[in-house]
């Protein structure tokens, strides 16, 4: 649900326009990096590397600058590293993202089996991995079997901007040195170090520039997934200059596909897969965060060092990946795998597994902006029974609150709610509604009055409570980043603080990037002050995970423990996969939409977030009944299965297109349900042993190389493969088998063929 005009708002052609989104070239700090980077060179001061029982720490020194960094490896259990690259004395902490990781990392010592001045070599103790650091220029390599299989360093990217005396200070200081990039007044405009200017926004940087920034290259591996979320194909894209994967959490109402725009959700994490190897790079950081990618090919690969280990590597393809995060530091995890299940119990060791999710919220969900009134409830979930269609869970958008202020019922709309909810209790449904962070400025709204008083806003940089408009008018948002604030926010879905709620009512979490309709990007402006006194800019990307964090705990603590929560929310991070689920925003009622909606449900999947969905017929328009049916077709073997549309759009409930679309949908759902025992079984699965539900073909068939660049098709576990019929009027569809010692069987007619092909299967609108 989105910013699509409401009456008191009206921000819909503003919103689609992306133009009021930055690419690449109005993003100051990028621009930094690709014009300065190559001016920095550093070197490592291995002679006075310290190994101790957790890490290995030595100076790097800008050759520049000649101010010094403070780098840390870890051995972390189940053959991970970790690299940590910090200033060495910082003017004040620089921010380190504190929630994500389950726990602290049981790390293993790295032993020192050779080293002097120019290079150290540490190792875990097994001797299969080691990690090779040479001093000059700062390189790392992570070497497997006498194998290069990834270098730190070895484009010279390392770029890390130090914090400085804000200007004021400094000109009272009359000491104008410690300047981290050297530039003119117009220079400095235009490289965005004190202030940055977007529209008519300037975001105003009190300790100047403070970006960091490294690259890794991936020898032998052509072939990337991950980093959520972006409308786009599984398989990562080079990147040009100015098009890089963007990771910043915004609202973006009826996303552009095929574009590399930031939109709701952000994992900093991707995967490399080749024959013979898995790696992944968790980068923990929670800035705006943009990832170039460029594959060389094997061609063009040669090197000037000769000898046994590069003349193997001499034949080999590269991949490039240059992470740079606006702020923090550089934390960045190495998963060694080697097999794709490996990296997938390596990052959920790092960052927890999916939550089980209660069996009926792998049913089908009934959604739209918005169910009128409790009598339109009531008919619709008649509908339901009335055309013998099943379904679990009834959802209510904003216009059930009293004047978008949540935790309240609109008395003319719902005046009795709990007996609207005994209604679905009696046939077992259950009820969702929302619940933004936004909270409406309203002196006689208890909810504001009490989170006002004890202070649990964000601030604005004058230090009064930050102001901006949503769906309520003007409001203030609550900082879950404290806390404080987070056991506040729980202990308001008790029934006795939730009136009206009963225990079949679960949460939505939407708005939540968090979007400020006329801020600068749709978002809070970068300035605003957290808890701790943190900056919004360091946390931007992590602010919805924290809300997760919250109502999940809140509705566990409402059952005492004895019930799993069900929270959807649309903006998320690395680890939001402990707390619910997360769909795909606001998609179109059009063919192009559906079929990236595989691609992008994949990305998800592997990054760790197996509960996630994409709006069922298109949030956005009206879809024809083909697709409509197609797309139930597809929901139903997709984990989080949920029909939805905007406010402006026609009725579509599933009996609304005449009688035979009414059966062939039917017969979708139903056949989610027949199929049930096997979703709670995966869900299992990937709740203790990290292993995605949906899974792409080069997963299950790691060895396989035509697999890895498929995503029209997936398999639903080990057992099922999944093709959805994505064009109109389609006849035929070309399935891809896999596996040479497989045979694939039709679930429906028994059909049988040999793998390591391509078949041509006739299909009707009732083939699915």
């Amino acid at each position: 649900m989105e910013a699509a005009g409401k009456e008191e708002i009206s921000v819909e052609d503003e919103a689609v326009d992306k133009n009021i989104f930055k690419d690449c070239s109005k993003i100051a700090f990028y621009r930094r990096q690709k014009q300065l980077s190559r001016r920095a060179t550093y070197q490592a001061s291995l002679d006075s590397a310290t190994i101790g029982k957790d890490s290995t720490k030595f100076q790097i020194i800008s050759e520049t600058t000649k101010v010094s960094l403070l780098a840390e490896v870890y051995g972390i259990e189940g053959n991970i590293f970790r690299l940590k690259i910090n200033e060495e004395t910082p003017l004040k902490p620089r921010y380190e993202v504190p929630d994500v990781l389950t726990s602290k990392p049981s790390t293993v010592r790295l032993i020192s089996c050779s080293g002097d001045a120019d290079s150290l070599v540490l190792t875990d103790g097994k001797g299969d991995l080691k990690c090779n650091i040479t001093a000059n220029p700062f390189k790392i390599d992570l070497v497997s079997q006498e194998e290069v299989v990834m270098s730190i360093n070895s484009l010279g990217q390392l770029y890390f901007e130090h914090l400085q005396i804000p200007l004021k200070q400094r000109a009272a200081k009359e000491n104008k040195e410690d300047t981290s990039v050297d530039a003119s007044q117009e220079d400095q405009e235009d490289l965005g170090l004190w202030e940055e200017k977007f529209g008519k926004f300037v975001d105003v940087k009190v300790n100047g520039p403070a970006s960091v920034g490294l690259d890794f290259s991936l020898h032998g591996f052509e072939h990337l997934y991950g980093i959520p979320q972006h409308a786009e194909s599984h398989q990562l894209k080079n990147t040009s200059d100015g098009d890089a994967y963007r990771l910043y959490n915004l609202d973006v109402y009826g996303y552009k596909i095929h574009d590399k725009m930031g939109i709701y959700g952000s994992v900093p994490y991707l995967l490399a897969h080749k024959l013979g190897r898995t790696l992944g790079i968790f980068w923990l950081n929670a800035s705006e965060t943009l990832v170039e990618i460029n594959t060389e090919p094997a061609v063009k690969y040669t090197l000037t060092q000769m000898g046994p280990v590069a003349a193997k590597q001499k034949v080999r393809c590269r991949t490039d990946v240059h992470w740079m995060s606006e702020s923090g530091i550089i934390d960045v995890f190495l998963l060694t795998g080697p097999t794709p299940s490996d990296v997938f119990k390596q990052y959920s060791y790092l960052t927890g597994t999916q939550a089980m999710p209660p069996l009926f919220s792998l049913g089908y969900h009934q959604c739209r902006w918005n169910y009128e009134d409790e009598q339109d409830i009531k008919e619709v979930d008649a509908g339901f029974d009335e055309h013998d269609i099943p379904y679990d869970v009834m959802w209510l958008d904003i216009e059930h609150t009293e004047g978008k202020r949540y935790f309240t019922w609109d008395k003319k709309r719902f005046p009795n709610p709990k007996r609207m909810q005994e209604l679905l209790r009696s046939k077992n449904r259950k009820l969702v509604v929302i619940s933004d962070p936004h909270i409406k400025i309203d002196p006689n709204y208890s909810v504001y009055v009490k989170a006002k008083e004890q202070g649990f806003f964000v601030r604005n940089h004058e230090g009064g409570d930050f102001e901006g408009v949503c769906w309520p008018g003007l409001s203030s948002y609550l900082d879950f980043t404290n806390p404080k604030v987070r056991e506040w926010y729980s202990g308001l879905f008790t029934f006795s603080a939730y009136q009206g709620s009963t225990d079949i009512l679960y949460i939505w979490n939407d708005m939540n990037e968090p979007s400020v309709f006329r801020g600068p990007e749709l978002t809070m402006q970068k300035n605003a002050i957290h808890h701790g006194n943190w900056e919004h800019r360091e946390l931007h990307n992590i602010y919805g995970f924290y809300q997760q964090m919250a109502t999940a705990e809140g509705l566990i603590q409402r059952s005492k423990g004895k019930e799993r929560p069900f929270v959807l929310t649309r903006s998320f991070f690395a680890g939001s996969q402990k707390y619910g689920a997360v769909w795909t925003g606001d998609n179109t009622a059009e063919w192009s939409y559906l079929k990236i909606s595989i691609p992008m449900l994949l990305t998800l999947s592997i990054t760790g977030i197996s509960f996630c969905g994409a709006d069922v017929g298109g949030f956005i328009g009206n879809p024809e009944a083909e697709l409509l049916v197609r797309w139930y077709q597809a929901g139903a073997y997709q984990p989080f299965f949920r029909g939805h549309a905007t406010m402006n759009t026609k009725r579509r409930e599933p009996w609304l297109f005449g009688e035979e679309y009414t059966r062939l949908i039917r017969e979708a759902i139903r056949q989610r349900y027949t199929l049930l025992p096997y979703w709670y079984s995966l869900f299992y699965r990937a709740h203790v042993a990290a292993q995605p539900v949906m899974r792409p073909l080069w997963i299950e068939f790691p060895e396989e190389l035509d697999a890895f660049g498929v995503e029209d098709e997936y398999m639903l576990g080990s057992a099922l493969l999944v093709h959805p019929v994505t064009e109109p009027k389609a006849s035929t569809v070309d399935v891809f088998l896999p596996g040479s010692n497989e045979v694939w069987y039709d679930c429906k007619t028994f059909a049988h063929w040999e793998g390591a092909r391509t078949v041509k299967i006739p299909v009707a609108l009732d083939t699915f």
